[in-house]
Order: structure tokens, then sequence, then C-alpha cells
């Protein structure tokens, strides 16, 4: 087995083409064809995860934090960063990172901080826009049904967990070939004027590619007449945070002292309690204050996350309580999660999970 096909079953889970715009996802080091001797799952990659991996005999690292954020000029050794890339790259060690298109993902991140919790009806906190995309085709009648199967085959159809049934056939028309034309059913004379239809669909955007080479290769034409565009539709299963429910209303406290036992907590951070009871949560894995404005549109009685500086407790205004677990804290199931995935699609192989805890914070 190979490292790209390891990056493709992962990317199964959580495709790149969703992880945000600053950030920095995929192979970051290593050869994509060379052969996988194992795969160790970690939450950031540090010089003691590489040892690790060596002792291991994992010469593949999955890391949900990427160990290259910036930009580097020289690879001397002088920061931990350059250290580990340098000894990643002398032990033939190669290093992938998810991060944010895990967090997008609806089995991601904040799926399981929702399954530590327990929380019911759930749904993305912050959706992310520009994720569905419009094709609409011309097809000759005859080719219909062959070119909708392949665009289907190719993930087009399909949005979420639900089957989206616009393959809808409409707009029948005429095509005439000109004379600079080659068309591949039969000779110009015969192909004078054909009869085509209009194919309407839509599909997911991490899958244009694999749409597109489906067209072009089932469709007759060698000039295909297509179109794409980008709905404003919001797909309910790509965006980062999670909102859920508790199957029974738990007092704030009572809430609270389960969170820090769940997450072995010794202090959680928070906004004013305001005495009423905690039915609907809101979180988010890692640095999330940006997301407190939706939390309050959704009227969550609490919003988990990470990373709040002293101004933003002032954003609960007396309408939920804001949780800082700490950003290691709130991630820190993120590895269980990969390495239970990886495990179930490649039961034959050695697939091992981290002991060491990569958490920079500590507390007296």
């Amino acid at each position: 087995m190979t490292i790209n096909q390891v990056i493709s079953t992962l990317e199964e889970l959580a495709p790149t083409a969703y992880a945000e715009d600053f950030d920095n996802v995929g192979l970051l080091v290593g050869d994509k064809t060379a052969e996988v001797s194992g795969i160790l799952v970690t939450l950031d990659t540090l010089e003691e995860t590489i040892e690790e991996a060596i002792q291991e005999d994992c010469n593949l690292i999955v890391s949900f934090h990427p160990i290259i954020f910036k930009g580097l000029k020289k690879i001397t050794g002088k920061s931990y960063v350059e250290r580990v890339i340098l000894k990643a790259i002398k032990h033939d060690i190669a290093i992938y990172a998810i991060h944010t298109a895990l967090d997008n993902s609806f089995k991601g991140v904040n799926h399981q901080i929702c399954e530590e919790i327990g929380l019911v009806n759930r749904q993305v906190l912050v959706p992310q826009p520009q994720t569905i995309k419009k094709l609409v085709a011309h097809v000759p009648h005859q080719n219909v049904e062959e070119v909708r199967d392949a665009l289907f085959n190719a993930g087009a159809g399909s949005i979420g967990n639900y089957d989206d049934c616009s393959f809808n056939i409409s707009g029948k028309g005429t095509f005439k070939a000109n004379e600079e034309a080659n068309p591949t059913l039969g000779e110009i004379g015969k192909l004078h004027m054909e009869e085509e239809t209009q194919l309407h669909l839509t599909y997911p955007r991490h899958v244009e590619s694999k749409v597109l080479k489906a067209l072009f290769t089932t469709h007759p034409y060698e000039e295909v007449a297509y179109e794409i565009t980008t709905l404003e539709n919001k797909n309910q299963q790509i965006g980062i945070g999670m909102m859920g429910e508790l199957p029974q209303a738990e007092n704030e406290v009572e809430f609270l002292e389960r969170i820090k036992k769940t997450f072995h907590l010794k202090v959680i951070r928070h906004s004013k309690l305001l005495n009423k009871e905690i039915k609907k949560v809101a979180v988010l894995g890692g640095s999330g204050a940006f997301a407190i404005p939706n939390a309050k549109a959704l009227q969550a009685d609490i919003y988990i996350t990470a990373d709040l500086k002293y101004h933003d407790f002032y954003q609960a205004e007396n309408q939920l309580v804001l949780a800082d677990i700490g950003h290691y804290e709130s991630e820190q199931y993120t590895k269980n999660l990969l390495h239970s995935y990886l495990t179930k699609k490649f039961r034959n192989f050695a697939v091992v999970l981290s002991q060491k805890s990569t958490n920079p914070i500590q507390y007296s």
C-alpha cells in the first residue's frame, strides 16, 4: 500500500478542498508513491513523535496539526519545526496533516466532541459557503443514460446524506454539426441534425475534477457544451463547529463538572453562569471565538471551545455561557477518531495510536 492510497482514504473522510484558506494541509513531507510500513496517528508532530514513529516502524505520520504552517526559507535545525522536518527526512518518514479539513467534516473533530458529551440532533454550527456546484450539460439523447450514470458514479447527484435527484432531462433541441466537426456517431451527413437533452445536476465541490473527467470521457462530442455555476445554498454537511442537544437537560454546575471529568480538566474558564438548565450545546474544537455569534444565533445554552480572550467573554451578554476548556483539551480525542477510522479501513495493517501528549501548556 502506498502513501497516496492512505491519503485517498483520509480524503473520503475529510476532503482537503474544504480546509480553510489559511491552513496548510495534505502531504507536507515525503513521497506519496512510497510504500507504507506503518502509520502513526498523532495530534501534533514533534521530535519525540518522530522517535515514536521510528520505534514503531511507521514511515507515515498522520497528524492533526500541520508542523509546517508558515513559509520556511531555511531548514538548518534552528527551530523545533526545522528539526522535526530534518529528522523526518533523514529517516524517510512522511508527514500528512489533516487539520481544518477534518474540522469542516461532519464526521470530524466536532462530531467527536459531541460523541464524548453525548449530544443528539446535531447540525453544523458554521456551514461553509459555496460548497455546492451545478452542472448543466447538453448530451445527445441516445447518450443520456451513459453520461448520466458516469456522472453519478463520479459523485454527482448526491449532496450530504440526501440523494439529489437533479438529473433533470429538459430542453430538447437540435445540434447542427459544421463542416469542420468530427462527429463520433457516423459521418457528418448522418449527423447533420442531432437531438440533444439537457442534464442538470448538483455535486459537492471536492468531486468536480472527477465529474468533469466522467463528462469528457463519456460524451460523444470533442467539444462538450456545458456550464458550471456555484450555488449559494448552504451544505449542512460541511462546516466548522457543531450544535447538538442533551437527551435530558442538566444543571449548569453539574454539566460543567461532567465536562471537567470527560475532558480531564483541572479548570474551565467560563463566563457568568445564568442559573438555568443546559439543553442546547454548541461546540468548536480549537480556537472558536469567531463563532460566538453563531452559537448565540442558534440559541445555545452553552458554547464550548478554546482560546477565548478576556474581551471575548463579554460577548456572552447573559444569553449563554461561554466555556473555554483549552485548545489541546478540546481536540484531544481527534487522534482517537483518526486511529479508529484508519483501523477500520485497513484491518490488516499497522495503525498505531501515539501515546505521547503533545500539550505545550501545563497547569500547576
